[in-house]
């Protein structure tokens, strides 16, 4: 059970990172303000800042899951530099993350191939780029199959069940361990661009309104949009890991 659940922290929290890694740098080329950037779950309490660059604090939080980056002063509300960007910089800045999650699957599934499997590195990066595509298309299937009625929920895991994923991969080697973390971080990249409230996705579908409408959308719509969102996060979490230990008692 330690080695499920270090091996999910390990796999989850860098695959985050690297995440917030794509929207942190894609603000920086279009000017806006980063005000911190963060090693740890968004709510919980700030550990240390661990340096600074800029205007930015690099922190860590007490419970070490995942990470964020903020574009707002603590306490200071939305950031006026996001929302006055340009909405190319704006959907460049919400897009960043995913694509950054399936460069990142890229590279881990070269390491994967020439290390793990020894083939020459023409021939991996080949094959890696082989293996993302099948890996996105197979996931942006199951999700279109899944929305338009068409499929099931049967695939779907929350915590306790990628966790318990990581652990068998973690058993099987850290290649294995490498090869699931790819998978994961598509996965992740995917999910994050789905038109849905609280994701990525769902903000530049909100983007693509104002740019139709041509006027910005207010404060208190992306507020109660984000709030939906959450709390629609915290019952499909709920859900899938209710249904992740029925499987695991099974």
């Amino acid at each position: 059970m330690m080695v499920s659940l270090f091996a999910f922290i390990f796999a989850f929290t860098i695959i985050v990172l690297v995440h917030e890694f794509g929207h942190f740098i894609a603000a920086r080329k279009a000017g806006v303000k980063a005000y911190e950037f963060s090693i740890g779950f968004p709510f919980s309490p700030k550990i240390i800042t661990l340096f600074r660059h800029k205007e930015t604090e690099f922190t860590l939080r007490l419970l070490p899951l995942g990470g964020f980056v903020s574009f707002s002063k603590e306490g200071a509300g939305e950031s006026v530099d996001l929302f006055n960007t340009s909405y190319f910089n704006r959907a460049l800045i919400m897009s960043a993350g995913s694509v950054f999650n399936i460069l990142f699957a890229f590279l881990i599934f070269i390491l994967v191939f020439v290390f793990g499997k020894h083939y020459p590195l023409s021939e991996s990066i080949s094959m890696s780029a082989n293996t993302v595509w099948e890996v996105f298309a197979g996931t942006a299937g199951f999700f279109f199959d899944l929305f338009s009625g068409n499929g099931t929920a049967e695939g779907l895991a929350g915590p306790l069940g990628i966790a318990s994923l990581a652990g068998k991969a973690a058993g099987k080697g850290f290649i294995s361990l490498l090869y699931f973390s790819g998978f994961l971080s598509i996965s992740l990249g995917i999910i994050n661009l789905l038109p849905l409230p609280a994701l990525d996705g769902g903000h530049l579908f909100m983007l693509l309104i104002e740019a139709l409408r041509r006027k910005p959308l207010s404060l208190k719509i992306h507020q109660t949009v984000s709030v939906v969102g959450i709390l629609l996060f915290i019952i499909l979490t709920v859900f899938v890991t209710y249904r992740d230990i029925a499987r695991l008692v099974a």
